[in-house]
């Protein structure tokens, strides 16, 4: 989690590219040419999800009713999954739509670093540039976006947690 991108990218050019040949350093020909920057992506944000939903579900696991599930019989795949998991989820999924807009950010430093052509490629040559209406255009662009994924979240949370559908219903209700 501590690790820059930039910096993760390049230890992935060094070892993967350059000591063990197995993948090409740059461009987007193929799909072996997405694994690496995919990976420098990702692995920032899955260790964060990771410690997010182990503190979590070990706060939910602690509860009465997952004691009380137990008690019933149920096995313990159904305890984890259908009782615990869904109840832990609110925060997991709060930590993945933050994880997003890291994720756009990530993109432009990933796209320059192993010389992908995409929107942080062309954002940074806008920057090098000095082409504003180009960086101002890319900036609202991403702006947008991650206000939708952050909507989406927002909305997930009804989905997940039928209190807080509940919450809206009686506020309707009660007018």
């Amino acid at each position: 989690v501590s690790i820059p991108i930039f910096w993760f990218g390049l230890l992935l050019l060094q070892f993967f590219c350059l000591k063990l040949g197995w993948f090409p350093a740059s461009g987007a020909d193929t799909w072996v040419h997405y694994i690496m920057p995919g990976m420098a992506l990702g692995f920032h944000c899955m260790a964060s999800i990771a410690r997010i939903t182990r503190s979590s579900m070990l706060e939910v696991i602690r509860e009465d009713y997952i004691t009380t599930a137990r008690a019933k019989g149920q096995i313990e795949r159904k305890v984890i999954y259908h009782h615990a998991l869904r109840n832990a989820l609110i925060p997991i999924v709060t930590c993945a739509g933050g994880a997003f807009g890291f994720q756009l950010g990530g993109a432009l430093v990933v796209e320059t670093v192993f010389s992908i052509p995409g929107l942080g490629k062309y954002m940074m040559d806008a920057i090098n540039q000095r082409d504003y209406p180009s960086i101002r255009g890319t900036v609202i662009f991403l702006a947008i976006a991650f206000s939708i994924v952050m909507l989406a979240v927002d909305i997930m949370y009804a989905f997940i947690d039928p209190r807080i559908k509940g919450q809206y219903q009686s506020k309707k209700r009660g007018k």
